[in-house]
């Protein structure tokens, strides 16, 4: 009886050992953006460290939202009162997205459900980028939407939360 427990429980471990394993080896996950690297003519790399961000990765969704102001956005007092450019200000930076996801080997194609773009929310609308998985780093790069493939690809390094 003590072996058949000791057996069990070592399983047990070993099983709980090897989910984590595979967890991790997983971009389901909570995720930071680290840094966005542009392409093309104006071509730089934005550090994403003191802009709030979260991307949550489930087995089927993904959710993401960022703020990618240069600086503090500022505080409405009265937003029924605001100006455009006071409304762009403070919204205009913000980024929020939802929807499905598709895995392949070595690329991720997006289809967003909500999106503060009501753009990116059409039927047969989607987004496809390769994507690297390197310990708790995930690479990501544009290749193409809905319109064919981008001139001027970025790429997105986020870094695991959770």
């Amino acid at each position: 009886m003590q072996r058949f427990v000791l057996a069990a429980v070592t399983v047990s471990l070993l099983g709980s050992q090897a989910a984590a394993q595979s967890t991790h080896r997983s971009i389901q996950g909570v995720w930071r953006v680290e840094e966005a690297t542009t392409s093309g003519p104006a071509a730089r790399t934005i550090s994403f460290a003191d802009r709030p961000n979260l991307t949550i990765i489930t087995d089927k969704y993904y959710s993401r939202v960022e703020v990618q102001a240069d600086g503090p956005r500022p505080t409405l007092t009265d937003p029924a009162k605001a100006t455009a450019d006071q409304l762009r200000a403070v919204w205009g930076p913000f980024v929020g997205e939802a929807g499905t996801y598709e895995l392949a080997s070595d690329s991720i194609t997006m289809r967003p459900i909500a999106s503060k773009n009501p753009a990116v929310m059409g039927s047969g609308v989607f987004i496809v980028y390769s994507y690297k998985l390197e310990g708790d780093k995930l690479l990501l790069t544009q290749q193409r939407n809905q319109n064919g493939p981008f001139p001027y690809p970025f790429k997105l390094q986020l870094v695991r939360v959770e």
